[in-house]
């Protein structure tokens, strides 16, 4: 077994066959200069040995593959398939190729993407971290490389890494501001890892929206979990139980909203007269759900288109990614019956 840390080289494969390092390179390349059984040879012993065909060698020598790298947590929301579309259009335009990976919410299958886009050589790395991931060290690999990697949404604060997101504090106020004033007094607020800055933002700016209305914060109305519409199912049997009810209900994502929602209308309860609710990321479903829901609207389709210009024009030397070291995108408040009481 070849030692699985070293990269097999041409030359590795000439010196085992006894042939030059350029008959190996012709034969991989299937030039039609090198005999058939030579060839049959070449082929077979790269294989055994493990060799990597490095599609790239010829863009190692120019110093560029021309493939942009994006790490994404999970491909099948509306919000990160807007930001993939937008991302690929820019792309597209500049004649670069993408390559897109999920860490499906796991730290350990982001480090592996991590890996997995460095060995395929990109030249530069979009990323939303995963729910889990504690550290980024996977990542220095590349800033060691020089490969620039920019965090869209989900980001980290480090000075060596731009960051483009919104004003998740600001939307998170906003949210809560809208439901006090609608009459709500106990406000329950579903949010997610409190690692990540989208949901410690908005958890801060829910806790501040309470302040300026001189109501204390409470504990117990805040419930983490992961997300889903199934924890949020169960979220909804928790809020059932406690005792006042809650009056409002603002979650940190759609998905979550919709679920509650359905789960308290099974169980009687009136959407918004006794309990109002809103979520986050303007979903489709939060047109389908009835009542139409309350909720955050921020484009992702711009956040994509602006996370690969910034890339784009930096590996064009266009701009220094340092300069433009974070990014903060706009969202607004969209109101809709699932709150409104007054």
């Amino acid at each position: 077994m070849p030692d699985s840390g070293k990269e097999i080289t041409i030359y590795d494969i000439a010196e085992k066959l006894k042939v030059s390092a350029a008959t190996v390179s012709r034969a991989l390349k299937d030039h039609p200069r090198v005999n058939k059984n030579t060839k049959k040879k070449i082929i077979k012993a790269a294989e055994e040995m493990g060799y990597r065909s490095n599609s790239f060698a010829s863009n190692l020598r120019r110093k560029n593959s021309n493939i942009i790298g994006v790490i994404v947590p999970r491909l099948n929301s509306s919000f990160m398939s807007d930001v993939i579309a937008g991302i690929e259009k820019v792309v597209n335009d500049n004649n670069y190729n993408l390559i897109i990976s999920q860490s499906l919410e796991t730290m350990k299958k982001e480090i592996s993407n991590a890996r997995a886009m460095l060995n395929n050589r990109v030249d530069g790395l979009l990323v939303s971290l995963a729910y889990d991931t504690t550290s980024i060290e996977h990542f220095e690999p590349f800033i060691k490389r020089n490969i620039p990697v920019l965090f869209f949404d989900r980001i980290f604060e480090h000075e060596q890494y731009p960051q483009i997101y919104i004003d998740n504090f600001k939307a998170a106020c906003e949210v809560t501001n809208h439901l006090l004033e609608q009459g709500c007094k106990r406000i329950v607020h579903i949010t997610g890892n409190q690692l990540r800055n989208v949901y410690a933002e908005r958890l801060r700016g829910y806790k501040k929206a309470l302040e300026a209305h001189q109501i204390d914060f409470d504990e117990q109305l805040v419930i983490i979990n992961d997300l889903s519409a199934k924890e949020a199912a169960a979220a909804a049997e928790t809020i059932l139980q406690m005792n006042p009810l809650p009056d409002g209900i603002f979650t940190v994502n759609d998905v979550s909203a919709v679920s509650c929602i359905q789960v308290l209308k099974k169980a009687g309860i009136k959407i918004p007269e006794q309990i109002a609710v809103a979520g986050f990321n303007n979903d489709p479903a939060a047109c389908v759900i009835e009542p139409n829901l309350t909720t955050v609207n921020y484009k992702g389709y711009e956040m994509g288109e602006v996370a690969a210009n910034m890339l784009i024009n930096h590996l064009a030397n266009r701009q220094d990614l340092q300069q433009t070291h974070s990014l903060i995108l706009r969202s607004e408040l969209i109101v809709r019956e699932s709150s409104k009481r007054k």
